[in-house]
């Protein structure tokens, strides 16, 4: 009953700020991220920041590989490109190349009804504006019931529960988190395809500082660096 009053009291506080999350981060310009996968370091995410006359724009770019023996199994690289304007999102685009298979995502905004059109590999149609780039940086996804695919366009309706306050320590610093549980709303999904993602945002300031899944192997970001 207490973790449920702390989650409802939680995203209470949340929403009274929904008018511009964005601006959480006006003094970050660059996160930089480490990639384990079951703890070995295997490649890097990092987000750059730029600001101008009311236009945020977010470049972020991802990078990594698994191998055995020396030889690569399995290689993964994408960069995006997300925008904002006044705090409100007003577009985003990626390429991917997933193991040598080419996957892309272009959304932008519908001027009759500021909804989103979304033209990717996964997905091509209309999207609710309320919905949210699953890039994790913006802990408004927090409040969503469904984010969008930054790889493919696919949308993804899910649950967020809040499972409490944590301690997470990174190198020498310890952050004091608020963890989250994001889970595929729809049953039916393949394993590949369901949701099962923990996010740890730093109290106070919203900072993503980690997040966790299993898909072959146990799978970890954690917070590099800070500008």
């Amino acid at each position: 009953m207490k973790k449920y009053i702390l989650s409802i009291a939680l995203v209470f506080a949340l929403v009274t700020n929904n008018y511009a999350h964005v601006d959480h981060y006006s003094k970050y310009n660059y996160l930089e991220y480490e990639l384990f996968r079951n703890n070995k370091l295997i490649g890097y995410h990092i987000y750059k920041f730029q600001r101008n006359n009311g236009e945020l724009t977010i470049d972020n770019e991802v990078s990594f590989k698994i191998t055995k023996l020396g030889v690569d199994l399995y290689k993964y690289y994408a960069q995006g490109t997300e925008k904002y304007k006044n705090g409100i999102f007003s577009g985003f685009n990626s390429t991917t190349n997933q193991n040598k298979k080419e996957k892309y995502v272009n959304i932008s905004i519908d001027p009759n009804d500021n909804n989103l059109i979304i033209d990717g590999s996964s997905y091509k149609g209309k999207a609710d504006k309320e919905m949210i780039i699953g890039t994790w940086w913006n802990h408004e996804i927090v409040q969503k019931k469904a984010q969008i695919s930054a790889v493919s366009g696919r949308i993804i309706e899910q649950k967020v529960e809040f499972k409490g306050k944590e301690q997470i320590k990174i190198g020498d610093k310890v952050y004091n988190t608020l963890r989250f549980k994001f889970s595929s709303s729809d049953p039916s999904l393949s394993k590949d395809k369901k949701l099962n993602t923990e996010i740890w945002y730093e109290e106070g300031t919203y900072l993503w500082i980690k997040a966790a899944f299993d898909k072959t192997g146990y799978w970890e970001y954690r917070l590099k660096k800070v500008k």
